[in-house]
This record gives structure tokens, sequence and C-alpha cells, in this order.
């Protein structure tokens, strides 16, 4: 079965654990939900967050999610002066027979404008 990847990013407003969690689990839920993914399909996840971001660690909200048996990473995004602050991304990768152009990457609150092209 072919491996595919699938990335997503969400934004927080503060640097509080909470909402770090909460966010990210909005986040994985909804590439869940719009790519019918089960959980046994998802082979590793690596997050990646702003400098700005150092309350949680968001992979927290995936155990959180009962999700115990997948290879989770977190890891700080590169810090390029101009770019997005408070933000959370995903790269989940999964065993599917889909095709790329099927997999619905996920972009959600302020991190819309890293994928303008998947605006609907």
């Amino acid at each position: 079965m072919p491996v595919r990847a699938i990335r997503g990013a969400t934004t927080v407003e503060s640097n509080s654990h909470d909402e770090i969690i909460n966010e990210t689990k909005e986040l994985l839920l909804k590439i869940v939900e719009e790519n019918n993914i089960v959980q046994e399909d998802i082979i590793s996840i690596i997050f990646s967050v702003t400098r700005d971001l150092d309350a949680a660690f968001p992979a927290v909200a995936a155990r959180q999610l009962g999700w115990t048996s997948i290879a989770l990473m977190c890891t700080n995004e590169i810090d390029v002066p101009g770019s997005i602050k408070k933000c959370i991304r995903v790269l989940m990768h999964i065993n599917t027979e889909k095709r790329n152009s099927d997999i619905r990457h996920i972009y959600l609150k302020g991190a819309k404008v890293l994928r303008p092209d998947l605006a609907k």
C-alpha cells in the first residue's frame, strides 16, 4: 500500500498549554475527517511550532486522542523574519490507496495564508 503525506497547520492566539493542545486536536480531527482516515493507517506525525510557542508539545494532543501507537515528533519551525507567528504545523504520513491529488491538506485559522491555493 502506498504511503502518502498530509499537511496541515493552524494558529493560536496565545502561548498557552490548553490552547496549543485544543487547536492541535481540532486540526488532527479535521485532517482525519476530511481524508477519511482510520487510526491504524496513520504511520507517523511530525509537528512543528514557531519559536513563540513553548507552553506545550503538540504531540500531547494526539496522545490525548488515544493515538498511543503512532510515532510522533515535535520540532521548531525555521524562524524566518516576517513569517507567520504562533503557528502549529503537521505532517502526517498515512497508508492509503488514494492518489496525491485526492489528499485534502487542512489549513485553519491564520494558517490559511500559508496555502491560499487551497481556499474554497
